[in-house]
């Protein structure tokens, strides 16, 4: 990893958490389904960053950054949903809401520049 790619070190950490919070969700929670969910979505932003940087073509990196655009938006519903049922307390939805609102204002402005350019 770049140590210089923000949204690449950052999708990573984002990832990291969201994969702790499903721990938490499945084993102290005992919810099965929409911890899946959340670990979908918020991993798959990364695995989206990390193929749109291998690809092969502009239209390809920008298809992919899409696809990660949407995920983080899937992510921050998944977020929003699991705090308003109280499976997640305020100041944990609100730590990974914050984290999905900077990836997708990052996301978004990489977006606008590629697709500027």
């Amino acid at each position: 990893m770049k140590k210089d790619n923000v949204v690449q070190i950052k999708s990573y950490v984002f990832a990291i958490k969201i994969v702790k919070n499903y721990q938490f969700l499945h084993e102290q929670k005992k919810e099965f389904v929409l911890s899946k969910q959340l670990l979908q979505s918020g991993t798959s932003i990364g695995a989206n960053i990390e193929e749109a940087i291998g690809g092969q073509s502009s239209k390809d990196f920008y298809a992919k950054l899409t696809i990660a655009y949407k995920e983080a938006r899937e992510t921050h519903y998944w977020n929003r949903l699991l705090k308003d049922t109280n499976y997640l307390s305020e100041e944990q939805a609100e730590n990974l809401l914050k984290d999905a609102d900077e990836l997708l204002r990052i996301i978004g402005s990489i977006q606008r520049t590629v697709h500027n350019s």
